[in-house]
């Protein structure tokens, strides 16, 4: 299921050159705060692959603490 839902979310992805800045930017919108920059497209990619997989980790460990303190 983790594997479809990163893959959903990963088709989301927009990128953008920030040309005053000299790197990419990259952004999944409908995740609040998964975003990545780069200096090239493919580095902004992998980071922000990085930080998408890091961040539904994260929000699977706070949903199963929070069922913890439910119980």
């Amino acid at each position: 299921m983790i594997p479809q839902y990163l893959d959903a979310a990963w088709k989301q992805a927009r990128y953008e050159y920030l040309s005053e800045d000299g790197v990419y930017y990259g952004e999944i919108p409908v995740l609040n705060g998964v975003w990545a920059t780069g200096d090239t497209l493919e580095q902004c990619q992998r980071e922000l692959r990085e930080v998408l997989e890091e961040w539904v980790q994260l929000r699977c460990q706070l949903f199963q603490e929070s069922l913890s303190h439910t119980s």
